[in-house]
């Protein structure tokens, strides 16, 4: 490929790129659609026909031990006895890599339905970037075509782009959540990140319409009716401040038990994923007994979630908040040490309670509570500022601009305390260039496993 970009851009070669990105994006989109929908659905059966059809009129309160101890143990299965290790572990954060090897992608796929439909705290993206990814090789090796591997890589990371078109609200943010956590730049951003945009928009078709055909719906996050916000104060520059540190300490301790379980989910993963499991059930349990409110409010990622948690924030006490923001944030860490899945929408949802239950204090309105917290425990769980101040403002909508100023003090804050509360970096790993750095992803580096539909 030539060195100049501007001579690239001008190549036929790169037209033709292009045109593989939308052809190969087509398919690519509706298997990410697929997924999503057999997640979702497969969630009902799972959480509401099946008690239903055993005789139960509600769901027991003592559902989710048996549901999460099998869906501990086929995690544990797939990741032990699978190629690929059911992809790359969330306890280490959200990271590039490259996207699994046709032999790698069943155990990705298998790893990543255990996780989500039987209720870990885990999010769908990052299952999704991997299989978009993967799925976008597989269809150039079934080519049988020569491709340039910097090609490869960038029509892997198309891929990406495409499976994950929509999930976030916008084609935007995902496009946003890649090209940071790639650490794409220099001259070459906007050559690799134009196929991925394009695949990116005919994704979003694709979802709207299958919508349209099935009626199951875009598997979109969105926040809406929010009450109206005006313009910032003050004091509420002082809670961005205090809501930053909070975040920092919290998103601190999940990623701190991750990390500390991480270990014995690698020697046994059956067993850790099976005893990680009835943890989480044992926490949802609790939750629902202590506030009297559902259990998948712990379990599964909070997408579905976050939009009815917002909107009936007036029926929570703030003993129930607190209490559903330490069961949360507990399962969280434990579904991050053995189970496969993404960061981001569990990291959202445990944002969004805590600055709920923070907007009972004086001076801080619900929306800019809200705002701040998903935008400061975002940027400490995926460590990416420009992306989660993005994710804060677009989810909020009309109040969006207001609060941004807000949440970019609370992010800045956030991200800073978590650097400093943050072990000090090893000798060997100093050495290396971090993740997200242009040295570590390369010019044409392609997103690969690092959202939950439904729940």
């Amino acid at each position: 490929m030539p060195s100049d970009p501007r001579t690239l851009l001008r190549s036929r070669s790169y037209l033709q790129l292009l045109v593989i990105a939308a052809i190969f994006g087509v398919p690519v989109s509706a298997a990410a659609y697929g997924f999503l929908a057999l997640v979702s659905g497969l969630q009902q059966e799972v959480f509401t026909h099946l008690p239903h059809g055993l005789g139960f009129s509600s769901e027991p309160v003592w559902w989710p031990l048996p549901v999460l101890a099998v869906g501990g143990v086929l995690t544990g299965l797939a990741i032990r006895y699978l190629p690929g290790n059911g992809g790359a572990s969330p306890a280490d954060g959200f990271k590039v890599h490259g996207p699994p090897t046709p032999a790698q992608l069943p155990g990705v796929i298998l790893a990543a339905l255990a996780t989500l439909i039987f209720g870990a705290v885990l999010g769908p993206e990052a299952p999704l970037i991997a299989i978009g990814g993967g799925l976008m090789v597989l269809a150039i090796k079934a080519a049988r075509r020569p491709v340039p591997d910097q090609a490869t890589a960038v029509l892997a990371s198309a891929g990406s782009f495409a499976a994950i078109s929509t999930l976030l609200g916008s084609p935007i943010i995902g496009a946003f959540l890649l090209m940071e956590a790639s650490g794409l730049g220099g001259p070459m951003l906007g050559l690799v990140l134009v196929p991925g945009l394009l695949a990116s928009g005919i994704g979003t078709l694709i979802f709207v319409g299958l919508d349209a055909w099935t009626g199951l719906g875009t598997f979109s996050l969105a926040i809406p009716g929010l009450p109206h916000f005006g313009r910032p104060t003050v004091g509420e520059f002082g809670w961005a401040l205090v809501i930053g540190l909070a975040a920092a300490l919290v998103g601190s301790g999940i990623r701190w038990l991750g990390k500390r379980l991480q270990p014995y989910s690698q020697r046994m993963p059956p067993a850790a994923a099976l005893v990680a499991g009835l943890i989480v059930a044992g926490l949802a349990i609790a939750y629902a007994e202590g506030a009297g409110k559902s259990s998948s409010e712990v379990l599964f990622s909070g997408q579905s979630a976050l939009g009815p948690l917002i909107t009936n924030s007036a029926s929570y006490t703030v003993g129930a908040l607190l209490l559903l923001l330490v069961c949360k944030s507990l399962a969280y860490g434990v579904s991050l040490s053995s189970f496969r899945g993404g960061p981001v929408f569990p990291a959202l949802f445990v944002g969004a309670v805590g600055g709920t239950a923070m907007s009972h204090l004086p001076g801080l309105p619900l929306v800019a509570g809200v705002a701040m917290g998903l935008g400061a425990m975002s940027v400490v769980m995926l460590t990416l500022p420009l992306t989660s101040v993005l994710l804060a403002t677009l989810l909020l909508a009309s109040d969006g601009l207001a609060v941004t100023p807000l949440v970019i003090v609370a992010v800045v804050v956030a991200y800073v305390a978590a650097a400093r509360i943050a072990p000090a970096p090893s000798a060997e790993s100093a050495g290396q260039a971090p993740a997200g750095s242009a040295a570590a992803a390369g010019p044409a580096a392609a997103p690969g496993p690092s959202v939950t539909p439904g729940r």
